[in-house]
């Protein structure tokens, strides 16, 4: 019986690309994934462009009531998540809370999709 000579796999240098050094620290992933999945949810996505495209850049919540179709608690829980996860801001105004989108937040947003 006749051997066959055994082609050697040749040697690949390089075959895998190292990891970017602008790669996400496990502090930064953590942050950034509270916030997309704060935008997770259609109200609290759309509440975030009308807020973050504001002409005077910042919205009474009121507003956002009659704009959403939606009860003022449930704009409220919505607002409340966007809050917590860092990409709005709010200060009482009389019986009205009037948010801001915070531009280095959703600047962090963008960097991280691009």
């Amino acid at each position: 019986m006749a051997r066959t000579a055994q082609a050697s796999a040749p040697v690949v240098t390089g075959c895998c690309g190292a990891p970017g050094d602008k790669a996400l620290t496990a502090k930064q992933a953590d942050s950034l994934a509270h916030s997309f999945a704060a935008l997770a949810d259609p109200v609290r996505l759309r509440l975030l462009s009308l807020i973050a495209t504001s002409a005077d850049g910042e919205v009474c919540a009121c507003t956002m009531v009659d704009t959403l179709g939606k009860s003022q608690p449930t704009v409220s829980h919505h607002l409340k998540v966007l809050r917590e996860a860092g990409l709005v801001t709010s200060d009482k105004r009389g019986i009205w809370m009037w948010y801001r989108a915070v531009p280095e937040r959703v600047a962090e947003l963008r960097a991280a999709l691009g």
